[in-house]
């Protein structure tokens, strides 16, 4: 039996006492299990507040960039061991496990090429400097440092490589270290990662730790330079946004919580058009990927009425094609989901859906799953559901986090689309399918402010896009109200969570020689 350790004030410490376990959703053995009892979390998060955060303030942003490229290449090196262990701890197929691992490096190299883009200094001048006395010798001007605390990141299960990454990247560069808590149930990826960034001597002592199990009491010695971000659900995060740190310390915390997103069929699409088909493929791609346990999976699918019964045929012949069962199996594309409480959860939500809707495909998710799992496993099928009335409360109200999306039939007019898409409360990203500038003219202002994130489907961005699933570094990552109201990511925007931005106020050429 693995038992999987933290690492903290430089170095790995098993828990002791009662273990929690790690399971294979396939077989549902058990294969590792980990606790964090009688770890110092104060004194953890005193280490790297005082060895972690000054190595990394000590660097320039081209410095700190190196150490990202570093890591990134090294999980290009260890891909195929850390896709097995996705396998294993998370019931990825390979090709689920090979978007998680490749969007930790890819997110890790863009910011490494960002800190080569602002190259060798510790300070940023934030906009132009501004003449504030009758000459110009007194000078004003705003500038960014890295704050003087630690960055505390608590994962979601899901993403256990690239939930590292996504936020490790960001802080690291921005000069603040990280302590690292990944999802107890799936922490297998994050610690055979961190042991390998540990092992290769890549990172400067304290500036990355890992907490492989509960966090205890850890939040209780946060204080007002640190930060901490959380990516899992609604009802976790207003506990924490209720914590002492958060509330009495003036602790920064970042939250991206339960998301609705929409996908809106225009009523311009005809389903031969290139256009219809990436509607299609994008859809199912979202509903089936990772078991559907994605942030930024398609729950809600807006299609025009005169269009719903041809494109509602095409989602359910492509989802036909989807094979469910041991990702290991030849042909199966939707695994099982990843843990014994996310198929209760599933179920659960299924069933409040199908009092209120009608199936389309896969009734209730009841499945056979191919491959010798030996009648266990934690599978649930591809369920699409479909309601004549848009406004259905539950459909709006309730996130089922795995492969179930359901079909709403509307209008077909831009604005009536909106005011549907609004009902989700707040998404991180919202699709719309078209070619008709004048529909999107018309929609986008409707939604923008609901979402972070706005995809546009058309025939000439099709060949090359990766669906509005995929997050992409460089682009703003969060959403508002329901999905958190935070931000990660968006290049050098996601730093500004990690750092202070402070006026200078004197002399010119002072000023100017500093920055300089």
């Amino acid at each position: 039996m693995k038992r999987l350790a933290s690492y903290v004030t430089g170095s790995w410490i098993e828990g002791e006492g009662k273990q929690s376990p790690l399971f294979n959703p396939t077989t549902e053995a058990q294969i590792a299990e980990t606790s964090t009892s009688g770890i110092d979390f104060a004194a953890a998060l005193s280490y790297a507040r005082d060895r972690g955060g000054s190595a990394l303030r000590a660097m320039t942003f081209a410095q700190r960039g190196e150490l990202l490229r570093k890591i990134a290449k090294l999980i290009h090196a260890k891909r195929n061991e850390i896709i097995e262990h996705a396998i294993d701890n998370g019931g990825n197929t390979r090709g689920d496990a090979k978007f998680d691992i490749d969007g930790a490096a890819a997110t890790l190299a863009a910011y490494a090429d960002l800190g080569e883009q602002l190259g060798d200094t510790k300070i940023l001048a934030d906009g132009d400097g501004i003449q504030v006395g009758r000459t110009a010798r007194l000078h004003g001007q705003h500038i960014i440092t890295p704050r003087h605390g630690v960055a505390v990141h608590i994962n979601a299960f899901n993403f256990p490589a690239w939930g590292l990454a996504e936020k490790a990247a960001t802080a690291i560069l921005a000069g603040m270290p990280v302590v690292s808590k990944p999802a107890t149930a799936t922490s297998l990826v994050t610690y055979e990662l961190t042991r390998a960034i540990i092992d290769e001597n890549i990172m400067p002592d304290g500036t990355l730790s890992l907490i492989c199990g509960s966090a205890g009491n850890m939040l209780d010695f946060i204080g007002g330079q640190d930060v901490l971000a959380f990516t899992g659900s609604s009802i976790t995060a207003a506990t924490l946004r209720g914590g002492a740190g958060v509330v009495s310390r003036s602790v920064r915390i970042n939250v991206e919580a339960d998301s609705l997103n929409a996908a809106v069929l225009a009523p311009d699409v005809s389903l031969t058009s290139e256009t219809g088909q990436l509607f299609v493929r994008d859809v199912v791609r979202d509903m089936t990927q990772k078991a559907g346990q994605k942030c930024t999976a398609i729950r809600r699918v807006f299609v025009p009425e005169a269009l719903a019964e041809e494109f509602n045929g095409a989602l359910c012949e492509e989802l036909g094609g989807m094979r469910v069962g041991d990702p290991r199996a030849d042909g199966v594309r939707v695994g099982p989901l990843a843990t014994a409480n996310q198929l209760r959860d599933v179920r659960e939500g299924i069933e409040r859906l199908a009092a209120s809707t009608e199936s389309l495909f896969g009734g209730t998710g009841d499945v056979t799953p191919v491959g010798d799992t030996g009648g266990k496993g934690y599978f649930v099928g591809p369920v699409l559901r479909k309601t004549t009335n848009p406004r259905e409360a539950v459909v709006h109200e309730h996130e089922v986090f795995g492969p179930v999306s359901t079909v709403c039939v509307y209008n077909g007019d831009p604005v009536e689309a909106a005011k549907l898409v609004q009902l989700g409360g707040g998404g991180l990203v919202a699709s719309v399918y078209s070619d008709d500038r004048d529909y999107l003219g018309a929609i986008i202002p409707e939604v923008a402010s609901f979402h972070g994130r706005i995809y546009l489907g058309s025939e000439k961005v099709a060949p090359q896009s990766p669906g509005p699933g995929t997050v992409l570094p460089i682009l703003t990552h969060g959403g508002p109200g329901r999905a958190g109201g935070g931000e990660e990511l968006g290049g050098a925007r996601g730093m500004s969570f990690y750092q202070q931005r402070t006026a200078l106020q004197g002399d010119k050429g002072i000023i100017k020689r500093l920055l300089d």
